[in-house]
């Protein structure tokens, strides 16, 4: 599962990269100012996660299964939440009305929160101390 979650993280890295280039260089003169900052509140959630799974992929104080429980609610909050903010920034170059999915954007949200508050209810209920190991 480590494996799968690590790898998972550094394909959301290079996604946000590279999704933070087409937006300063390809976007800029398509979109609105207020549409290129949305696009890029997208791109930042997005690296933050990245970042918080190479975290739960490396770290040894929570158990598998809360492993897989976080990998599944960040995978899906990140295509939810910073999916759906990509297609409504881009909503203007698009045939798709992104706005008629754009419900999805605040349901991924709660899940990118539901993984940050599971990761410290385990925290909290971990009876070993992780600073003596």
């Amino acid at each position: 599962m480590n494996k799968k979650i690590l790898a998972t993280a550094a394909l959301l890295g290079a996604v946000g990269i590279i999704l933070g280039a087409f937006a300063a260089h390809g976007l800029k003169s398509k979109v609105t100012e207020e549409s290129l900052r949305v696009f890029e509140t997208g791109v930042r959630y997005q690296m933050y996660h990245a970042l918080f799974l190479l975290f739960i992929g490396t770290t040894t104080a929570i158990g598998l299964k809360t492993k897989k429980a976080l990998f599944y609610l960040v995978v899906l909050g990140v295509v939810l939440f910073s999916g759906s903010i990509y297609g409504l920034a881009t909503n203007s170059m698009s045939v798709f009305d992104f706005k008629v999915i754009g419900f999805v954007t605040p349901i991924g949200g709660l899940m990118l929160v539901l993984s940050w508050v599971l990761l410290l209810i385990k925290f909290l209920k971990n009876k070993a101390d992780i600073s003596k190991n």
